[in-house]
């Protein structure tokens, strides 16, 4: 009798978490279809939900017989707590989520108990394609949240030459004090050793303050540091290439300067473009000549993607930038070079207001 009673609890384990996976499926395919209207996403959970009851099927009549519902002590407290209570829809999905994989886990559990070796292992792979679903469900949105930062925001880039003897982290203290969120940390003319260390330095610096850290062509200190992406130019490693490095999370930039290039980087997968340079500047050594205000308006027109005005912009024509659109500007020299980096930001800031909300 006991013997029976333990295998009647291992079918009751199984049928009522397929039933629980099945719902939570269900959900997040309603989301995807309904919400998202995304067609593939939607047909990659359906075949998921369809193989977590077909694979089971041959257990169909143990399972029935052993399920019992009015004796189970877990209706009371399911009933008595409030920790299902979804506050939004992400919370939603990312609950169902929760509960698929778990329930998962316990069928594949309780057939290794039964010894259904080759089924468990089903279960297992299941599981692991539900890991994915998961990351391909939610990176639309984080890589969204992260691309907000674009709108209306002073883009920050490190200058030691021009900083005024101030370390780099000195520097990026004070912009991020100031309420800059994007850091893109570039040099050209230290060893990588001494990058590194700088890098490690401003990304746990920017993680604290909840900015955005990139870095400049390096995608290997990028990937090393776990930075948020990369800023490359027309002369770097190929966007496609770096973004099979990186992934699809990381954000990946490229200086462009001219319409041409602008195209290539949305049609290649870039999730933000420099624009630039606007005007003259001396902060490159390997600068192309000023593309001027006209590519601005071109590329605030015609460009899909966030942008960020850059080249030879300061406390003077800001406001210039600002009327032909530019939602983000990177003023590298005015903002390193200043005497007090949070007042110089203050007032740059100030010329902003009536162009940025």
């Amino acid at each position: 009798m006991e013997e029976r009673d333990r295998m009647q609890g291992l079918y009751r384990m199984i049928d009522a978490n397929r039933n629980r996976v099945a719902e939570g499926l269900r959900v997040m395919e309603d989301f995807t279809r309904f919400y998202r209207e995304d067609r593939e996403l939607t047909e990659r959970i359906r075949r998921i939900r369809h193989a977590v009851r077909k694979n089971l099927h041959s257990l169909e009549g143990k399972m029935l017989a052993a399920r019992c519902a009015a004796r189970d002590p877990g209706r009371e407290v399911s009933a008595d707590s409030d920790l299902d209570r979804k506050t939004g829809h992400l919370q939603l999905i990312a609950g169902n989520f929760r509960r698929a994989e778990e329930g998962i886990r316990v069928i594949e559990e309780a057939l290794h108990r039964l010894e259904m070796e080759e089924l468990a292992k089903k279960y297992e792979g299941l599981r692991f394609r539900l890991y994915d679903l998961e990351k391909a469900v939610f990176l639309p949105t984080e890589k969204k949240q992260k691309m907000a930062f674009w709108e209306f925001s002073f883009y920050g880039i490190t200058a030691e030459e021009y900083s005024l003897g101030r370390s780099k982290p000195e520097v990026v203290a004070e912009m991020l004090a100031a309420g800059i969120r994007i850091i893109q940390y570039r040099e050209k003319e230290k060893d990588l050793r001494e990058k590194y260390a700088e890098t490690k330095v401003l990304r746990r610096m920017t993680r604290e303050s909840g900015a955005l850290f990139l870095v400049n062509d390096h995608v290997d200190l990028a990937q090393m540091v776990e930075a948020d992406g990369v800023h490359i130019g027309q002369d770097d490693l190929p966007l496609p290439e770096v973004r099979k490095l990186l992934g699809p999370r990381k954000i990946i930039g490229v200086s462009t300067h001219c319409p041409e290039q602008a195209r290539r980087a949305v049609a290649e997968g870039a999730d933000y473009i420099g624009v630039g340079p606007l005007f003259a500047t001396a902060t490159k050594k390997d600068v192309c000549p000023p593309v001027g205000l006209g590519y601005l308006d071109f590329a605030v027109k015609e460009i899909p993607i966030p942008l960020v005005a850059i080249g030879g912009i300061k406390e003077h024509n800001l406001e210039e930038v600002c009327r032909h659109g530019a939602h983000c500007v990177a003023l590298v020299t005015e903002i390193t070079g200043a005497e007090n980096i949070r007042e110089k930001i203050g007032r740059l800031r100030a010329l902003t207001k009536k162009y940025w909300r």
